[in-house]
């Protein structure tokens, strides 16, 4: 493991209930990242999705690998504290499975293109090497507010 839970919360400004990623296990600076979360029914989204059959949502699963990835670019950022990342699109989302409580997600992020405050990233997430989501994620970086 590269990153544990502390080592993230020192890079990305999301806290619980909303961090989604636990661990980082590899990364390429600048080029990819592999990520992990943990899929508990502790969560609180499952109280309400869906009662009596959790299904983790799919906008938390491209969170997830929006944050996975965040974790990699702002790795780069000396000033990182005063910026944040704002999505700015999500292409070809698709979601092959459900997830659920107890398993893994293992989240791979792929840099596509970094110019300026604008990045694009490849998104897989999995569970024991069955994809379950795929998404292209544009954001962009800017200042925090004081």
């Amino acid at each position: 493991m590269i990153l544990d839970t502390t080592g993230i919360q020192k890079i990305l400004p999301h806290r619980y209930p909303f961090l989604m990623v636990d661990a980082v296990l590899e990364m390429e600076r600048l080029k990819r990242i592999v990520g992990i979360k943990n899929v508990t029914i502790h969560e609180d989204f499952f109280a309400g999705h869906f009662p009596g059959q959790p299904v983790m949502p799919g906008v938390l699963i491209v969170e997830a690998m929006a944050q996975t990835g965040g974790v990699l670019l702002l790795q780069e950022v000396a000033d990182r504290a005063s910026k944040l990342l704002y999505f700015v699109a999500i292409d070809d989302a698709r979601f092959r499975r459900p997830v659920v409580p107890g398993e893994q997600l293992r989240i791979e992020v792929t840099v596509l293109s970094w110019r300026g405050n604008f990045c694009k990233l490849a998104g897989l997430a999995s569970v024991n090497g069955e994809l379950a989501a795929e998404a292209t994620l544009m954001c962009k970086m800017v200042d925090r507010n004081p």
